[in-house]
Formats: structure tokens, C-alpha cells, sequence
């Protein structure tokens, strides 16, 4: 009989509390893409309002539309929120924490910018939702969002594991910000 050993466990790290809330915000902001992602391509797929409603059922409000629109809104000032934050606590106490991070900070930094316009885009699309009531252009609302949505997706996940891979090791250095 063969045990396996997993070997010792990880020395904690003064910074390990801090990276774990930027992970655990990290997952938040992709469980909420996907939800609304999956929502979007739904709607856009003309899925009934009743297959829509079952699945944002956790948000509180009356119409499908409704909550797919409010869902792309509060999702967008949620990934402003957390960059701004990142702006202007994170990335300064991790330039000063390590000097060799700049490169990294203003790849990120440029990240923010351009996921800034992805998410305008996104806010935009999902206030035209409901606008207007005609079928074809309910179908082209939704087909933007959709659409938009995808383009941040891919953006955004893309950005969130180059973050979590390069400031890792500083971030679980640090005692606080």
C-alpha cells in the first residue's frame, strides 16, 4: 500500500489574508460575468422571458429585461469600483513593495483603461434594453449586449489571471497596503 505524501504545507505569508481577498473578489467578478454572459447569450438566442427570469431569480425586480439590464449595470460598477481601488491602494504599495513590478502595474494600469471602454460599451448596450418595444429591435438590444458582453469576457478573464499570476508573490509579502 502506497501513501502519498503531499508534502509540507505552504509557509504562511504575512500578505496571504490580502491576495486571498483579491482572489476571492477575482472569482466574484467571474462567477458574475458568466452569469450574465450565459444571460445575455440567452436572451439574445430569444430564450423565453421565463428561462431568463429562472436564472437571475437571486435579483429582485419585475421583468426578465429588467434584471439582465440591472445585472450588466451593477456588474459594470463593480469591475469600476475594483480597478479604481486597485489604481489607487493596490498598485502603489505593490510599486512600493517591489520597484521590479512596474512593467507589470502599467500593463495593468492599461488594462483598466481598456476594460474601462469594454464596460462603457456593455452600459451603454444594456440601457437600450427595453427601450423600445418592437420585436426587431428588442432582438438587436440584445444581440449587442451579448455581444459586448463576450468582448469584455474575454478581456477581462484574460487580465484577472495575468494579475493573480504576477503579483502573487509580492502581494503575499506584504503585511497590509
Amino acid at each position: 500500500m502506497s501513501t502519498s505524501d503531499p508534502g509540507p504545507e505552504p509557509v504562511p505569508q504575512p500578505g496571504d489574508g490580502l491576495y486571498g481577498e483579491l482572489l476571492w473578489v477575482h472569482g466574484a467578478l467571474r462567477a458574475d460575468l458568466a452569469k450574465v454572459r450565459e444571460l445575455a447569450a440567452a436572451a439574445g438566442d430569444g430564450a423565453p422571458a421565463e428561462t431568463i427570469a429562472a436564472g437571475i431569480g437571486e435579483l429582485r425586480a419585475n421583468g426578465p429585461l429588467w434584471k439582465l439590464k440591472m445585472g450588466c449595470l451593477a456588474h459594470c460598477r463593480f469591475v469600476h469600483q475594483h480597478h479604481r481601488l486597485e489604481d489607487i491602494a493596490l498598485f502603489p504599495a505593490l510599486r512600493r513593495a517591489n520597484p521590479e513590478l512596474q512593467p507589470v502595474l502599467e500593463k495593468l494600469i492599461a488594462d483598466h483603461r481598456s476594460i474601462a471602454g469594454r464596460v462603457a460599451a456593455v452600459e451603454e448596450a444594456a440601457a437600450a434594453l427595453g427601450e423600445d418595444d418592437g420585436a426587431e429591435a428588442a432582438s438587436g438590444a440584445r444581440e449587442r449586449v451579448a455581444a459586448e458582453l463576450d468582448a469584455l469576457g474575454s478581456e477581462l478573464l484574460e487580465h484577472l489571471s495575468y494579475e493573480e499570476a504576477n503579483v502573487a508573490e509580492t502581494m503575499r509579502s506584504m503585511a497590509s497596503l
